[in-house]
């Protein structure tokens, strides 16, 4: 799979209820984890209200409107409160309104637009003193920006990490002697798309 293009969607959590349920009568709040989390001003303001982890946003709207519950809301997009016939109590419960999630499009076919300008990477490293200085040196003589990276444990072996690096930089000449330098350091590296930053 190729990543071909991003998007960023500001995401609301919103207080979603059957209808007729009030704030008062609520005793417990479904929602993901991460949505959970990401409301934790809400909670301790309502401390009488307790978070339930559920599998998925969307889904904990479904749930408590479905089974019209009468002690339970659920943290959810006004989107899934339409869909499902819910009562959004409170707006915006989210502590930071700058609360984006990055959508990727991917598709088998490897494709490069021409206005491609980010280029997200993913690679490994052996366990030696320096490697990631050096891993990310290739980057740094180049001038080349990092818009972010992030490290990921490997499944079934201790203390060995993925490292996910996305470039603000498209398929260029120093791109591709960054990636060629990169592969003589790491034992695995795969360049997981070249595409248009989102705006």
């Amino acid at each position: 799979m190729f990543i071909q293009a991003e998007t960023r969607l500001r995401i609301v959590h919103n207080l979603i209820v059957a209808k007729g349920v009030k704030l008062k009568d609520l005793r417990e709040v479904y929602s993901h984890p991460v949505a959970l989390d990401q409301c934790r001003d809400f909670f301790r303001k309502y401390g009488a209200i307790a978070p339930i982890a559920f599998y998925d946003t969307a889904g904990s709207a479904k749930h408590v409107v479905s089974k019209t519950l009468k002690e339970s809301g659920a943290i959810a997009s006004s989107q899934a409160a339409k869909e499902y016939g819910g009562q959004v109590l409170l707006k915006g419960l989210e502590d930071d309104k700058q609360n984006f999630t990055r959508f990727v499009l991917v598709q088998k076919k490897k494709k490069i637009a021409e206005n491609a300008d980010k280029t997200s990477i993913v690679f490994s490293l052996r366990n030696v003193a320096g490697a990631l200085f050096k891993a990310l040196s290739v980057f740094a003589l180049r001038d080349l920006d990092l818009g972010k990276i992030e490290s990921r444990p490997v499944r079934g072996k201790p203390w060995e990490y993925m490292f996910y690096v996305d470039i603000l930089r498209g398929n260029d000449k120093d791109m591709t002697n960054a990636i060629n330098h990169l592969n003589e350091i790491s034992p695995f590296s795969k360049v997981l798309g070249v595409y248009p930053r989102a705006k």
